[in-house]
């Protein structure tokens, strides 16, 4: 402690310079000693035999060496001594005292500095042996003649020993200089590097490591030379330290270490004799497992072989089939762009195009409106003053007491009376002119003419529209409103790659993206009116007619076959659904058959409209059926006189329960044209139970009993479709028409009533009219009541008037 306590006080700058010094020196020392050890290793050279007098002199070399190293340190010690405070009094005690230095004491400058001067002068007489800290490598030293003529029996004695746990370069440094080992952190005290201690252990480690076996028979002579060599001389002794400091060869040193030495044993020469079976059989083994390997060899050869015949081709194929992979990719991007161009211009346009097609549909649903609501007044006015039970209240119920609000509402119905008049007055000339008036019924005209304010009025809203719907595109390249030209665009992709094509569903996406530039077409496009053009000869469906019909081989499920069915389906039967709803009166037997003959057009040519599971058909139906019961229920009116008022045929009552009464007919006609295309039950529903029984029989009721109920008979028949009585089992009509038929068989007792007393002209007319009665039964295949009738008034000709019926 009280070493460590002094040494950490006198720490100085040289202490650090001093121990650098010493490793470096220390360091060139070992190379120099690995060099020499190298040289006459065993493996290198051959063993020396010194009973032959073999063993190589390397005093010459290791003089050279020694001369060239002492050369060197001179130079460096020059230069430090240059550097160091010179002191020739210091130098020459040091010098006196170099024997004297007592264990764990600290050298000091004078006394290292008379160290190297001394070190130096045994370099330069060949005397220096090199510090050598790893025992376990043998090295060759310059000795003494006297020395290299030892006995072998020293040598043994001098053998070292390998210990088992080694001492650190930095230990063995202070072991020389006289530190002990607590000291040791004071001399690395500059030293940081964790690194160099390791890489000093390791080559500590390689040093000391001896080989085991050697293949060599005079291994132990070397061996023991070299130990020789090695404990000739010791330690510090070139340095003047006392012998305890470096008691490696001392037999104290030897004693003490007994315990942890590791004895270096020669190998054995004892060896298995060798045959020439025995050679044999080591050769015959070596070559089958040759062999054995040469074949696994030759299989893994072989198999890389396929495996590399099978890369090439596979390579050349995929260099084959990947030529037009660019392209079409490159076609792709192309066409992905186009589409979303495509997609951002109709997401902008289309709102515009639904508001002009809004307008429009509410263009001509005001006019359609405009005209039922003037019917609806008509039929009104004319009740109301032909009525025997109206007053001034019925009139006019909302008026006050005073009275002040009935001049304006008689000068409205007698502006409607004139102008009711004036319509019918030109149409009876009209009929006139065209030879029509004999064969025409009040009632079976439509009452649709406008004014020329309204028709100017409408003329020009509908410009209007037809002008903005022409600038919606009016900012957008061709390529992007054009559907010829959108087609081409999708007509590529299809002829050239239709894989890619079909995996995209775009025979799927095309009805949708063609459908706001058809609406925008179809814009004006009414089926009601006559010089409404076809839909089939447009631009549109001409541009895709054609459109996936290649000459090449059809692909079974191609979606673009139905390009056009579907485009029908989800364009224009909403188009005709609008147009039923609100544009469409069933009291027009024009609109009515021009409807008719659309939808079956429809039925007919394009099999997705006649699926019931199709949901715009029956959005089309329901509408249809919807429009129907509203005529039915809000414009039918029938009123009921007693016969004497009806018995002057020139009245206005007459004339109006006339025309009330044809117009219903007219109606039965225009719900009966639906047929084949609404189901039998829902027509028989509409026409029979809820206009024939409810409202024409009511007529028939209070009509006058003669030739002219059996006219307005035949014309009600005359509208029933022959299809629903061919297929009739039994004698019996269908179970709506028995109270008409009824009414049929009254009819006949009560013409033959009538004549009973009269002429036999009136007799016979009576009877004419009996058979023509039973002629109608018949017709609607109600053979019971013709049978009846018959029966009731000796008609002998039943069979003649059933078959010819």
């Amino acid at each position: 402690k009280e070493t460590e306590e002094v040494f950490k006080v006198k720490k100085s700058s040289y202490s650090k310079k001093i121990v650098k010094q010493l490793k470096k020196e220390y360091k060139e020392d070992l190379e120099k000693s690995k060099v020499r050890s190298e040289v006459n290793s065993p493996t290198d050279v051959e063993p020396p035999l010194e009973k032959t007098g073999q063993i190589k002199d390397t005093s010459q070399e290791d003089g050279t060496a020694n001369s060239e190293h002492g050369e060197e340190e001179m130079e460096v010690e020059s230069e430090k001594e240059e550097e160091k405070p010179k002191g020739g009094g210091a130098f020459s005690s040091a010098l006196s005292s170099l024997n004297v230095l007592r264990p764990g004491e600290i050298p000091d400058a004078a006394f290292i500095h008379a160290a190297r001067k001394k070190r130096q002068m045994a370099r330069e007489l060949g005397d220096f042996t090199p510090v050598d800290s790893e025992p376990g490598k043998s090295r060759l030293v310059r000795e003494d003649e006297n020395d290299a003529s030892d006995d072998e029996d020293d040598d043994e004695k001098r053998r070292i020993v390998f210990t088992v746990k080694e001492k650190s370069q930095r230990q063995k440094i202070a072991e020389e200089i006289g530190i002990e080992g607590s000291d040791d952190e004071a001399l690395v005290a500059g030293e940081q590097d964790e690194e160099l201690s390791r890489w000093e252990q390791e080559q500590i480690r390689k040093g000391i490591n001896i080989p085991q076996a050697c293949i060599y028979q005079p291994a132990e002579v070397n061996n023991l030379y070299y130990q020789n060599t090695y404990q000739t001389l010791s330690y510090g002794s070139s340095y003047g330290i006392p012998y305890t400091y470096a008691a490696y060869g001392s037999s104290e040193a030897k004693s003490q270490k007994t315990d942890n030495t590791v004895p270096f044993k020669t190998p054995s020469n004892e060896m298995t004799p060798v045959t020439i079976d025995l050679v044999k059989k080591q050769l015959k083994d070596r070559l089958d497992s040759m062999k054995e390997l040469h074949k696994a060899n030759r299989q893994q050869y072989e198999k890389h072989q396929q495996s590399r015949e099978d890369s090439t081709k596979a390579i050349e194929i995929l260099e084959g089939s990947s030529g037009g992979i660019g392209e079409q990719y490159k076609f792709l991007q192309e066409m992905r762009g186009y589409v979303q161009d495509l997609l951002e211009c109709f997401s902008e346009k289309v709102p515009l195009i639904n508001e002009l097609e809004s307008a429009m549909h509410q263009l001509y649903k005001q006019r359609a409106s405009r005209l039922v609501q003037r019917r609806q007044d008509d039929i009104k006015d004319e009740s109301s003053e032909f009525s025997s039970h109206s007053n001034k209240a019925l009139m006019a119920p909302n008026l006050e007491s005073f009275g002040r609000d009935r001049v304006i509402y008689q000068e409205q119905v007698k502006r409607r009376t004139a102008e009711r008049e004036a319509r019918r007055a030109r149409r009876r000339q009209a009929r006139e002119q065209t030879g029509k008036m004999a064969d025409h019924l009040e009632g079976l005209s439509s009452d649709d003419e406008e004014t020329s304010t309204d028709i100017t009025n409408f003329n020009m809203e509908r410009d209007r529209i037809l002008k903005e719907s022409s600038k919606v595109f009016e900012d957008v390249l061709e390529s992007f409103y054009s559907i010829d030209c959108i087609k081409s665009q999708f007509e590529a992709w299809r002829s050239k790659y239709f894989a890619s094509y079909k995996d995209a569903y775009i025979g799927l996406c095309l009805p949708k993206l063609f459908n706001p530039l058809i609406r925008l077409q179809l814009l004006t496009w009414t089926p009601l009116e006559g010089k409404c053009r076809d839909f089939e000869t447009m631009l549109w469906f001409e541009s895709l007619l054609f459109y996936g019909c290649e000459e090449q081989e059809q692909v079974k499920d191609d979606a673009d076959i139905s390009l056009l069915p579907t485009i029908v389906e989800r364009v224009v039967l909403p188009k005709l659904t609008v147009i039923s709803e609100n544009i469409w009166d069933p009291f027009s037997t024009t609109q009515t058959s021009r409807m008719v003959a659309m939808v079956q057009k429809l039925v007919d040519g394009y099999p997705s409209v006649v699926n019931a599971e199709n949901k715009n058909t029956q959005m089309l139906l329901k509408a249809l059926l919807l429009r129907m019961r509203r005529t039915l229920d809000d414009d039918v009116f029938m009123p009921l006189y007693p016969k004497n008022v009806l018995e002057n045929k020139n009245s206005g009552p007459y004339l109006f329960f006339q025309r009330q009464f044809w117009s219903s007919v007219k109606l039965l006609g225009n719900f009966l044209q639906w047929y084949g295309i609404l189901s039998n039950k829902t027509l028989q529903e509409l026409s029979i139970d809820g206009l024939l029984n409810r409202y024409i029989l009511m007529a028939f009721q209070n009509s006058e009993y003669g030739e002219d109920s059996i006219k307005k008979a035949q014309s009600v028949i005359a509208c029933f479709p022959k299809q629903w009585f061919t297929n009739l089992k039994g004698e019996k009509t269908i179970s709506q028409l028995e109270n008409f038929c009824r009414y049929l068989v009254h009819l006949a007792d009560t013409i033959y009533r009538n004549s009973i007393g009269c002429s036999d002209v009136e007799k016979r007319n009576a009877r004419e009219h009996i058979k023509q009665i039973i002629k109608l039964l018949a017709s609607v295949r109600a053979l019971d009541h013709a049978v009846t009738v018959a029966n009731d008034h000796n008609v002998k000709e039943l069979k003649i008037l059933i078959e010819g019926k």
